[in-house]
């Protein structure tokens, strides 16, 4: 009924459109059309003020509902509604709560030594638990897997050794070579006993056939798709699941960076070589990836099976070296618990500040913090690619990069390929990595999880990599960058105007 009424109202505002665009209709319809156009924006645009909304997406609402009418309705019934979220969504952020609280309570309080770090870290540390809600664990082993080719083979060979059960969430699955390969893998693994579950986000995975899927479930692979809709103006296919997830009989887990298609080996003509980042978890920590999959698991299928033979009876507690945080992070999350994080991280910084995203639209809080830490006199440095996967993103990254060069930040175009990591590095010491780009979206709109590491040998890792990456880029200069051609200046400012109605 809701979107039916939302479909009438499109079209009438198409109609209003033709109307005084071509006069096709009489004086009197083309009148009340008008008219009843009119008073839909009109009061969408007070619905809007009325929500209290950030003041820069509200008024990027209010102007693209009065100049562009037709467009901006059209945008509002996909992007820009909040009802469907706070509906849909609050259940969720209840249960998911009670299921942290419960892994929190089962977490052995005997390895959490804060006192090993400095009292910036210790305050850092305690923020992340009370907005994650998600236990710190000091009994983790993470690897850190650089690239498509460490990722995969690590992972194939691990999904092989699978005795009990298999749960997998991606947002791109590819039924390409790499993707049939761990197809193949799950269906010989479910014919031999194993509990497999796989989720798919449906817009993401959008080209996964129909026959790719059902030669899973027939194998008695259990599938689920996020996020399904009949109609293309339902509000939900604006809140993606963006999570990359992998939890292998409840004692080694996966995530990061890299969907499944061949792409991320590097394969495709057009990025050519792929640069990203994924990790490898074993021990405590993976009780959390688990707990993050069952609940988008239930949320997705209505299925309940929190049961205690995935929440890891024989779990080990492997001596770590560092701290360790699953950080699970969505619209179900007012707390904004990745963004906030981000934000601590950045302005607890003492030295430098080091960033890698593949799309840079950070709000005003995120942006205002990167520029005083640069005017601080900190080394802060953005790892970008050169060439885009997306042009309405790249063009709205490159508006942001004239306040960033003027407060001292240091921007590095990859050259070598496309780089996909997405990286927060803080004084060398501590680092998220997960997959959160160091946009709006992520930080508002998709379900996201990332791993926040604490003086881990994996931190060293991601630093090492992060110089090596610099070896293949080319500094943005201040003065070349803003000597520019009007209209990409102009295309740059239009792309950043829609960058606050995500």
């Amino acid at each position: 009924m809701r979107r039916g009424l939302q479909t009438i109202v499109i079209i009438l505002a198409l109609l209003a459109f033709y109307y005084f665009g071509f006069g096709i209709f009489g004086s009197t319809g083309g009148t009340i059309i008008s008219i009843f156009s009119t008073l839909t924006v009109i009061s969408i645009s007070l619905a809007i003020f009325m929500e209290n909304r950030n003041p820069s997406t509200t008024m990027a609402w209010i102007l693209l509902l009065a100049l562009i009418p037709v467009v901006g309705l059209v945008f509002y019934f996909l992007f820009g509604q909040n009802v469907f979220k706070r509906r849909k969504y609050d259940k969720k952020a209840l249960l998911d709560q009670m299921a942290y609280e419960r892994i929190e309570n089962d977490v052995l309080r005997m390895h959490q030594d804060w006192s090993i770090f400095d009292p910036s870290r210790q305050k850092l540390l305690g923020l992340a638990g009370r907005l994650a809600r998600t236990p710190i664990s000091f009994a983790s082993e993470t690897r850190i897997l650089t690239n498509g080719e460490e990722t995969f083979g690590t992972l194939l060979l691990e999904l092989r050794q699978a005795e009990h059960h298999i749960h997998m969430e991606y947002y791109i699955f590819r039924s390409d070579h790499i993707g049939t390969r761990i197809q193949q893998i799950l269906i010989q693994k479910a014919r031999e006993g194993v509990t497999v579950r796989f989720m798919y986000d449906a817009v993401g995975s959008l080209g996964l056939s129909k026959a790719f899927v059902k030669e899973m479930t027939d194998a008695g692979v259990h599938v689920a798709a996020y996020g399904k809709s009949t109609s293309f103006f339902s509000s939900r296919v604006n809140y993606r699941n963006h999570r990359k997830i992998v939890v292998i009989d409840g004692d080694v887990g996966f995530m990061g960076g890299l969907n499944v298609g061949d792409e991320y080996l590097s394969r495709s003509k057009t990025y050519g070589f792929w640069r990203d980042t994924h990790m490898l978890i074993r021990g405590e920590a993976v009780r959390t990836m688990q707990i993050i999959f069952l609940q988008d698991w239930m949320h997705t299928t209505g299925e309940k099976i929190m049961e205690q033979d995935y929440l890891s009876p024989k779990l080990r507690y492997v001596a770590g070296d560092g701290a360790v945080q699953i950080i699970a992070s969505g619209p179900d999350n007012e707390r904004r618990s990745l963004k906030n994080i981000f934000f601590s991280m950045i302005t607890s910084a003492k030295e430098s500040v080091w960033i890698a995203s593949p799309y840079f639209i950070p709000d005003e809080d995120i942006l205002t913090a990167i520029r005083v830490a640069a005017m601080s006199g900190l080394d802060v440095r953005l790892l970008f690619p050169a060439k885009p996967d997306k042009w309405l993103p790249f063009l709205a990254s490159h508006s942001y990069f004239p306040a960033l060069l003027d407060s001292g930040v240091k921007i590095y175009e990859y050259e070598k390929g496309f780089i996909h990591s997405k990286l927060l590095i803080v004084d060398g010491e501590i680092a998220s990595i997960g997959t959160a780009n160091m946009d709006m979206r992520s930080f508002h709109l998709n379900f996201e999880v990332n791993a926040l590491l604490l003086q881990t040998d994996s931190v060293k890792r991601i630093v090492a990599d992060f110089e090596r990456d610099l070896l293949s880029t080319r500094q943005i200069v201040e003065e070349t960058f803003m000597d520019k051609r009007l209209h990409e200046r102009l295309l740059e400012s239009a792309a950043r105007l829609m960058s606050p109605l995500l």
